[in-house]
């Protein structure tokens, strides 16, 4: 019997399979057996097929803001314009969901996006209702809101043309340069207290992040994206997330210099999390780009969650436990204060809730507003 293919990178993607979501009730495997011509079907869209080309559907979402009970997490609100995300950064943890859709948290993940299309209206109607209360919402949590598909769909920044028209504050996080494009709604909201923004930066070796997280800025990209968005008055932090042991951990000083000297106000870190599907595709990629040093990553990494590969638990899930945690948290905190990067953080407590107004209009349910207008309508 033949022996199974091995896996192999697929350029300009982060995962190198299209692993099964937990929730399959059917196996699959593959596997040549020396018939195929150039690799596996593509059309049966195995791990060898040579496309995977983005495809992006429009979905009609029922509900578009989240709350969350997490004592870990700094806000409580949270807004995605799209599911899955095509920067494919192989750690997100993310992935999983599109198990819920039928779909591999590999491959299609990064490959097979959902466009929120009714989001800036679903907005509207919420912000909308006698009982909203304000509070920030955080805007591209679970995956990129500048992801590639926004240039063209512009989702994102008529969520922003909505908060803007309600004077409701609002914190971004991306890895994206194209956030520069909506500067001219953030800079005005920043200056009121009712925009941040943090800008995630994993490593500064572009080696590393091509096949980290593929289609997202180039490192150097983000620290000039930190520097034009701060230039323009608005407060920019840095997640340094995640840090990865052998990998990117090496790198945390210089990093926490990088950023500062870009004009990061203040910076924050997670260590790697590997909930559910997100872990034995993240050792594939291991094993595709550092297989000298596979072991030991994981060896570390179980060091930091008890023995295990990840730990769900509040207070430990972002930080690990142990020496080598220990160790991080150390190096962090030490280079954050001698960079000064300390004490000016809790952007979602700076910002301002008391400005909110409710929408004076709102469109009817699946009415069709042109792109660029938030859906205000003519009073007169």
């Amino acid at each position: 019997m033949l022996p199974p293919q091995s896996l192999k990178a697929h350029k300009g993607r982060g995962a190198v399979s299209n692993l099964q979501g937990r929730y399959e009730v059917h196996a699959r495997a593959g596997f040549d057996d020396g018939w195929s011509v150039g690799g596996l079907d593509e059309a049966a869209g195995e791990e060898g097929a040579p496309g995977w080309k983005t495809q992006v559907s429009d979905e009609q979402a029922r509900t578009i803001l989240t709350r969350n009970a997490s004592p870990d997490l700094p806000f409580n609100v949270s807004l995605n314009p799209y599911r899955g995300c095509e920067h494919g950064c192989i750690y997100c943890f993310a992935r999983p969901t599109h198990s819920y859709l039928g779909l591999s948290p590999g491959l299609d993940f990064e490959s097979r996006i959902y466009a929120k299309v009714n989001a800036p209206e679903l907005l509207r109607r919420e912000l909308a209702r006698p009982s909203y209360v304000p509070e920030p919402i955080a805007l591209g949590v679970n995956t990129d809101a500048y992801q590639p598909c926004e240039r063209e769909r512009q989702l994102t920044r008529r969520v922003l043309e909505v908060l803007q028209e309600c004077d409701h504050p609002v914190a971004l996080i991306t890895k994206s340069s194209l956030i520069e494009r909506d500067i001219d709604i953030l800079a005005p909201m920043a200056a009121r207290h009712l925009a941040a923004v943090a800008v995630t930066v994993t490593t500064l070796d572009p080696a590393i992040a091509r096949t980290l997280e593929p289609r997202a800025a180039a490192p150097a990209r983000r620290l000039r994206t930190i520097r034009t968005l701060t230039e323009a008055g608005i407060p920019v932090g840095v997640s340094i997330a995640p840090i990865i042991p052998f990998v990117t951990e090496p790198e945390i000083e210089q990093l926490l210099e990088a950023v500062r000297d870009a004009g990061a106000i203040h910076a924050h870190y997670v260590v790697l999390r590997l909930p559910w599907e997100v872990s034995p595709l993240f050792q594939q990629w291991l094993e595709a780009h550092f297989p000298e040093r596979a072991q030991r990553v994981m060896n570390r990494v179980r060091e930091m969650r008890g023995g295990k590969d990840y730990d769900s638990a509040f207070g430990a899930r972002m930080r690990g436990e142990g020496v080598w945690a220990d160790l991080i948290r150390q190096r962090f905190e030490k280079a954050v204060h001698r960079l000064g990067l300390h004490g000016k953080g809790g952007r979602f407590k700076q910002l301002d809730c008391t400005q909110f107004r409710r929408p004076l209009v709102v469109p009817p349910l699946g009415a069709k507003v042109k792109n660029g207008n938030a859906g205000q309508l003519d009073l007169f």
